[in-house]
């Protein structure tokens, strides 16, 4: 769980975060929605610990961050895993070893335990047979799901994932979504994700934080978004043709 408390952040003298509270819940997809300069990307620079707040605390499972010692800081970075926009895949590398890169990185692990913890993750994401291959010889579906056992080959708590469908196809979105939410619940990791895609909000929208100029104007599940009276969240969500289609065919059914 990560609780944020009060959560203020500024550049040059302009507040770009106005004093957020959240919890994102253990076992959970928590999104986070907003239209572009709502703050959703200094938001999670700061959950990261690659902005540090300028008033306010984020905790992890119950201690706030601020008060880690430099080991425990270190310690919470192998807790976290990180599914970057695009993939950030090594070209250089195998996809083999792409997805050992954090094992190498935080464990003393041998090369033998590496590699078969990451065959399995590879076959957990449906990709066995590619270790040897490049991230240029495979789709970008695929690209993505190396990304993905990438970000849980360390066993992670914590799942952060900045718009993991970006460059996708609707279908494989909805793939990669799945795959997240399949994870999550397998392994009870506190799964934050960053979208823009709506369609990620139907299929795994267990907890959502809208943000609005800095501020947390919403919050609620997939399921009250379409019951939701709040202007500025429907002004918001129903901009999405796929949202209008499904909250019509929602009327009609009652």
């Amino acid at each position: 769980m990560i609780q944020v408390k009060d959560l203020h952040k500024g550049f040059n003298g302009q507040e770009v975060l106005k004093g957020i509270d959240y919890q994102f819940e253990r076992g959970k997809t928590n999104l986070i929605i907003g239209q572009s300069g709502s703050g959703k990307s200094v938001f999670l620079k700061c959950m990261l610990g690659l902005f540090k707040p300028d008033q306010g605390a984020i905790e992890y499972d119950g201690k706030p961050y601020s008060n880690f010692s430099d080991e425990e800081q270190r310690e919470l970075r192998t807790e976290i895993g990180m599914l970057f926009q695009g993939g950030a895949l090594f070209d250089s590398m195998t996809v083999e070893e792409n997805v050992m890169f954090p094992l190498r990185m935080f464990t003393n692990q041998k090369r033998g335990e590496m590699r078969d913890r990451v065959h399995e993750v590879l076959e957990r994401v449906n990709l066995e047979g590619n270790d040897t291959k490049m991230p240029s010889e495979i789709s970008g579906g695929m690209q993505k799901r190396v990304a993905i056992a990438r970000a849980i080959v360390n066993k992670p708590k914590y799942l952060f994932c900045d718009e993991p469908n970006s460059g996708l196809d609707p279908q494989t979105a909805t793939v990669i979504d799945n795959l997240i939410q399949q994870l999550t619940h397998e392994n009870e990791i506190t799964t934050v994700v960053i979208t823009h895609d709506m369609n990620s909000v139907l299929e795994i929208g267990e907890r959502i934080a809208f943000l609005k100029d800095g501020l947390l104007a919403w919050k609620g599940t997939k399921e009250d978004i379409f019951h939701t009276q709040d202007k500025t969240v429907t002004d918001f969500v129903y901009s999405s043709n796929l949202f209008k289609k499904v909250r019509e065919a929602q009327l009609k059914g009652h």
